[in-house]
């Protein structure tokens, strides 16, 4: 990666497994991502600022990175601020296999609201499509989605039949496959073990 955004997260190439279950040839270690909120701000700025015009109540990020930069953009645009929690549903298919859900205190705030989806990096969109999925349920309003950066256009279908616009600082190439699709594994190059918990989704 080119992008300064993503300079001081560690990253390396090989064959990956992701949170939404397609496999990648990049692997970022985006725990990082947050690990001097300083060097961020500005860039939270800008993001906070290409939002703004869409006027929300709440921003929503999910955990983990996601959260901590829609907590930055809530406090730019100084409005409120929810988030939602990761797990894995073991009755799901092998592709998204992963939920977010909003806890009960924080659906109740998202009902009825104006909501922002904030997130740090957005491939597959495995977070920010869970988010969507559980505001939506609790009544919420989705009127944009932000990232810092966009890698691919795997997501931008779901946002389009939905008519939320996405407002990203950067977008870059990037490709991802479904196992059975996947050339690394027709190649026969085997999976890298990682912890998917920070990595692309």
């Amino acid at each position: 990666m080119t992008d300064d955004l993503l300079a001081f997260v560690a990253s390396r190439r090989g064959h990956f497994k992701t949170e939404s279950g397609l496999h990648a040839n990049l692997w970022m270690d985006l725990e990082t991502l947050c690990w001097h909120p300083n060097l961020l701000r500005p860039s939270v700025a800008r993001l906070a600022a290409m939002l703004r015009p869409h006027d929300p109540d709440v921003v929503c990020g999910p955990l983990n990175e996601g959260a901590f930069v829609a907590l930055m953009v809530a406090a730019e645009l100084d409005c409120q601020f929810i988030y939602t929690e990761r797990f894995v549903d073991a009755g799901a298919e092998s592709l998204f296999p992963v939920r977010y859900r909003l806890s009960p205190p924080l659906r109740r705030i998202a009902a009825g609201r104006r909501v922002a989806i904030v997130n740090d990096v957005i491939s597959a969109g495995s977070a920010v499509r869970g988010t969507l999925e559980d505001l939506t349920s609790a009544g919420a309003q989705v009127i944009a989605i932000g990232s810092l950066v966009v890698l691919g256009r795997l997501f931008d279908p779901i946002a389009n039949e939905r008519a939320i616009p996405i407002e990203a600082l950067e977008r870059a190439p990037f490709e991802m496959w479904k196992p059975d699709e996947c050339p690394l594994c027709a190649a026969g190059v085997p999976l890298e073990s990682v912890d998917a918990l920070g990595s692309i989704a």
